[in-house]
């Protein structure tokens, strides 16, 4: 039993309610730029199959549809079933199949999805070089990855104001409206271990992913990473 794992999974489930709100307050709405940016780098055609891992409540899958005007076959995949229910009722018809699972063991053949997505998940799976892997192996060749992941800006008095709002600010926010002390104390601890956007990418390479680019946004406080299958 995966003690750190339930932990986050239970978590996640907990905030689920208010995740969306939260998402858009502790951002200011810029998370809705960052993921438009991430579908835009993989330059999807139109009937592309497409995964978004760690899907939560669905936004990258509607960003997803909504870039390719709906003619997508898009899979959105998490281990939280509380993030799916309420993902699943922002979906109306929209063609996106939902499966509650983990992005550890993915229940996909390989060489299967033209692109793989995964917006502020990847932080919070332990083993990444074997996640990264898997999501090698189910992609096309010359399929892309997008990870999208919160990190760390680097130096200046930015980096000083934003590790006292991340730090000090935003946990107290987080657990005001969420109601969960925890979450957003766990929040800030991740992305501060998460690794460098220069030793992120060295993983990517490690799991055979070529042409990999990393983008900075916001000061440094996103960083959105594409790399393609050979």
């Amino acid at each position: 039993m995966n003690k750190e794992l339930d932990f986050i999974k239970d978590m996640f489930d907990r905030i689920a309610p208010r995740y969306d709100f939260l998402n858009r307050l502790l951002s200011m709405r810029q998370d809705i730029v960052w993921r438009t940016q991430m579908v835009k780098a993989t330059a999807l055609q139109k009937n592309s199959m497409a995964l978004d891992v760690a899907c939560g409540t669905c936004d990258v899958a509607l960003e997803i549809s909504s870039q390719l005007k709906g003619h997508a076959q898009i899979f959105g995949l998490d281990f939280s079933f509380g993030m799916l229910r309420f993902g699943k009722q922002k979906l109306l018809k929209k063609n996106i199949n939902l499966l509650n699972a983990n992005a550890l063991n993915l229940p996909f053949k390989h060489h299967i999805f033209d692109a793989v997505f995964i917006a502020f998940g990847i932080r919070n799976i332990m083993d990444r070089q074997k996640a990264i892997k898997a999501f090698f192996n189910v992609l096309t060749k010359g399929g892309r990855l997008a990870v999208l992941e919160l990190t760390t800006p680097e130096k200046g008095i930015f980096r000083s104001l934003y590790l006292l709002y991340f730090q000090k600010i935003l946990p107290i926010l987080g657990s005001f409206f969420s109601k969960d002390n925890n979450a957003y104390s766990y929040l800030p601890d991740s992305v501060l271990k998460f690794p460098s956007p220069v030793e992120f990418s060295r993983l990517m390479k490690g799991a055979g992913f070529e042409n990999i680019k990393f983008k900075q946004m916001t000061f440094g406080i996103v960083t959105l990473f594409v790399g393609s299958k050979p």
